[in-house]
């Protein structure tokens, strides 16, 4: 199917977006023209932690082609606003460090000058002395607080969600371990960027590359002091956000300062090796497990212990680990769960959201352990989770831990993934090739997952307007940075009004145009965003139908809409005589009446719950270690699929990922917080060629709390994908007395794990 040609809920059709992406190209922050600018370097923390006892900009404010040079104090800038209100405002995070630094890049100073290039040299020439002080960065020496980064707080401690733990006492087997889910860099293709002027009358214009200009207009009119309206932010084209794009940049937060000090548009673009150590990083939690039952294999308890590592300054990744004690108990009815969390500061960058963000880690932690459980008693991982799992008739279910599941299929997701893969030939071709003692032995891991998607819920802007035209304009507050709003929300309309998809043009990313917005985020966005487009397609309907009711002379309940035959009014059963929207839209328009119409739909706070199941199959040289992943089956159930084919993608995007956490992904640091993987040569993720071809299902049960059914699919891909390929890779190696090996199950880590298991 074509732009050109009507668009049906639940048909695949191609992105509308493509065509201009694929040929001219995208228009992103730096390809903005902003005649005059001035470009920005920053000046960066070459320790971890230390007190700042001097910065010297003198020779920078002097080189070739500079502006102005400023530290800190120069700026005086307040700290930066807390992402969340429960985060500790006793660990205040300066934009520019003035008195100390607390962690490798943190931005010390700035330097002004004609040119990028200009600029990045002249910042080399600042000179910023440093008084070092110890040094944190394992959480567990964190949380003991023999280092303390925020001695205003008191402790390395910034978030604590608690619990009592689990009643164990009538399990016949209980299983312990300790589940590092590692630190990771969000890497997207387009590092972050900003430009800003102050126009003649005293407004703000920002261009930045985010996950929704809304969120950060009112960030950067409270923190200057203006009024919403004072701030004018765009979004253009982002090459990728996952999560790490959701909040303000420190950086972006000082230019609107420079801009007006230097009295010319400023903007500033970070390098690759900037982004590794700036834009933030994702997961960074250490989870204690512990997981008990019969064995028979029925789970009655669960517990799980969280420390989440915040990075130098809590961000959302000091709340997250909420999210991982709030989806602890996963697709599973066990009788007694808990979980306890709280995050601490080290010298880090600071953790920020990454895809999946929280929920990902608790996937993580309880399909870890219901494999350790599963070898524990000598029973298939498939039969403890079938005999475990929710049923489909408990629905709405009530965890544990109080959260409410809207709906789900958990045994469907498992039995179709299951027969997808052939299971059982798969543990057939495992034993023969165990018999055989084959260098290449076969690994199946299983991973059932739930996740919640539009928390705290909500509503979003969803405005449609038909002009004379006949063409209809969509006001979206979502904005898409690779996940097709433009295409879908144009299929939800061209559904409702029978207007072909490109007469249909969606508008999102600037804060002039949309009147308000949110954050695209926590798959949020088909479920809020679409469903008010939605109503506000059908609600221009209705609208239109009384106008066209008046140019048939009939009564409006009497007046159809085909929209098959590309949006037509007519009486009931004469369908000879009609008008089209562009007729009709004309009418409304000299009767002072156009056409528009909002949406009114408000998400429920308690969000909606996707789930699914993910199969991995791995080949492991048991010689070298090299783990090579052959395939990867996902059913994913995001409710109903508005457009198949934007759900494939998103579901790729997110199972690419998840594998490369699994086997390649890892951000480390040495024990004086110097980034040992900072730069694309020594962080390691995969290309196309190291990943196999998805093999993808779709289930839908459909959500009951929006019109539309749907659930978030963005982060999906990632959730089942991780868990399912390291418990893969254990079962390669189980019989060799394996029984974990940490992710990323690299060949070092998988050649010591079998060295162990066979000593």
């Amino acid at each position: 199917m074509t732009a050109s040609t009507m668009a049906r809920f639940g048909e695949s059709t191609r992105r509308a977006e493509d065509a201009r992406l694929l040929t001219r190209g995208g228009n992103y922050v730096d390809d903005i023209a902003l005649p005059g600018a001035v470009w920005a370097a920053f000046v960066r923390s070459t320790v971890a932690h230390a007190a700042v006892t001097g910065v010297d900009v003198a020779e920078a404010a002097t080189a070739p082609g500079v502006i102005a040079a400023y530290t800190g104090a120069d700026l005086g800038l307040a700290s930066m606003p807390l992402d969340f209100p429960i985060l500790p405002p006793t660990m205040p995070r300066p934009p520019l460090a003035t008195d100390v630094v607390r962690y490798v890049g943190e931005p010390v100073a700035v330097v002004v000058a004609e040119s990028r290039e200009l600029a990045v040299d002249a910042a080399e020439g600042a000179i910023v002395d440093y008084d070092p002080r110890p040094v944190v960065v394992d959480v567990d020496a964190a949380a003991g607080d023999g280092v303390v980064l925020h001695p205003g707080h008191g402790s390395n401690v910034c978030t604590v969600f608690d619990q009592e733990p689990a009643d164990l006492s009538g399990c016949e087997v209980v299983v312990r371990h300790r589940i590092v889910n590692q630190r990771v860099a969000p890497c997207p293709l387009e590092v972050q960027a900003t430009a800003c002027h102050w126009t003649h009358e005293g407004r703000l214009e920002v261009w930045t590359t985010s996950q929704g200009p809304h969120p950060i207009r009112a960030v950067l009119a409270g923190y200057y002091g203006l009024a919403p309206e004072q701030v004018r932010v765009v979004s253009p084209d982002v090459g990728g956000g996952f999560g790490a794009k959701s909040f303000m940049a420190p950086e972006t937060l000082v230019l609107p300062e420079l801009s007006r000090r230097c009295g010319r548009p400023v903007r500033w673009t970070e390098t690759r090796s900037e982004s590794m150590l700036g834009l933030g990083h994702g997961r960074a939690q250490v989870q204690d497990v512990v997981i008990g039952g019969t064995r028979d294999g029925d789970i009655l308890a669960y517990d799980l212990t969280v420390l989440g590592d915040a990075g130098a300054y809590p961000r959302i990744g000091a709340f997250l680990p909420m999210l991982t004690k709030m989806m602890h108990p996963g697709v599973y009815r066990i009788p007694a769960t808990a979980c306890r969390a709280r995050a601490v500061v080290t010298n880090t960058v600071p953790v920020v959201a990454y895809r999946g963000a929280g929920r990902p880690e608790a996937t993580a932690a309880i399909e870890r352990a219901v494999d350790l459980f599963a070898a524990e008693i000598g029973m298939d991982p498939a039969d403890v989770r079938r005999r475990n799992l929710v049923p489909a008739d408990a629905f709405p279910y009530a965890t544990t831990g109080g959260t409410v599941y809207d709906s789900g299929q958990y045994e469907q997701a498992l039995d179709l993934v299951l027969e997808a893969a052939d299971y059982k030939a798969l543990r057939s071709e495992q034993q023969a090739r165990r018999a055989a003692g084959d260098c290449r032995q076969l690994g199946i891991g299983l991973s059932v997952y739930v996740e919640v998607t539009g928390l705290q819920g909500g509503t979003e802007l969803g405005r449609v307007a038909v002009g004379s035209d006949g063409r209809a304009r969509v006001l979206t507050g979502t904005f898409s940075h690779g996940q097709g709003h433009a295409t879908a929300w144009a299929m939800l309309v061209s559904d409702r009004t029978g207007i072909p998809m490109d007469r249909i043009d969606v508008v999102y990313g600037d804060t002039d145009i949309v009147p308000t917005g949110g954050l695209t985020g926590g798959s949020r966005s088909a479920q809020i965003g679409g469903t008010n487009v939605w109503r506000a397609a059908e609600n221009v309907v209705d609208q239109a139908r009384r106008i066209a009711a008046e140019l048939l002379e009939a009564h409006v309940e009497d007046v159809l809409l085909d929209t098959d035959a590309g949006g037509r009014f007519h009486v009931a059963g004469v369908p000879a005589t009609s008008y089209d929207w562009a007729e009709v839209a004309t009418r409304a328009e000299e009767g002072d009446q156009p056409l528009v119409a909002d949406g009114d739909f408000e998400l429920a706070p308690s969000g909606t719950y996707p789930s699914g199941a993910h199969l991995a199959v791995v080949e492991v040289d048991v010689e070298t270690g090299q783990v090579t992943l052959v395939r990867l089956v996902a059913v994913d159930d995001a409710g109903r699929i508005l457009n198949p084919l934007l759900a494939e993608g998103q579901v790729h995007g997110g199972l690419a990922q998840g594998a490369a956490q699994a086997l390649f992904e890892e951000f480390i640091y040495d024990a004086d917080g110097n980034p040992l993987t900072g730069n694309l040569a020594d962080y390691s993720f995969p290309s196309a060629a190291e990943l196999p071809s998805f093999e993808t299902v779709h289930l839908e049960t459909a959500s009951p709390l929006n019109d539309l059914g749907v659930k978030g699919i963005g982060e999906s891909g990632s959730i089942g994908s991780t868990p399912a390929i390291q418990n893969a890779v254990v079962d390669a190696l189980a019989h060799l007395g394996v029984r974990h090996v940490p992710m990323p199950c690299t060949p070092e880590r998988v050649w010591r794990a079998i060295s162990e298991g066979t000593a």
